[in-house]
């Protein structure tokens, strides 16, 4: 389903450069940047979890010993799953 959005004639501008940069439509264009824009805001996230996180020595040594912990698992003896492709 389609739905009609208004945006200024200069958003509209920038949207069309965009999109012919990119070789797509407007309607591809804007889902390229809404999904990007969607991504940086999880990282963003994720950054300011980890700053906090960074900025609570007991948290952030509970955070080390658990990676310290997961990482004798890559030691665990198994070998490698064979070839998908083969």
């Amino acid at each position: 389903m389609t739905k009609t959005v208004r945006i200024s004639d200069r958003a509209h501008a920038t949207l069309r450069e965009l999109a012919d940069g990119r070789g797509e439509s407007l309607a591809d264009a804007l889902e390229w940047l809404l999904e990007a824009e969607r991504r940086r805001r999880l990282l963003e996230r994720a950054n300011e979890g980890y700053a906090a996180l960074r900025a609570d020595p007991q948290a952030w040594a509970a955070v080390v010993e658990e990676r310290a912990a997961w990482d004798a698992t890559l030691a665990d003896g198994l070998t490698d799953a064979p070839d998908a492709r083969a």
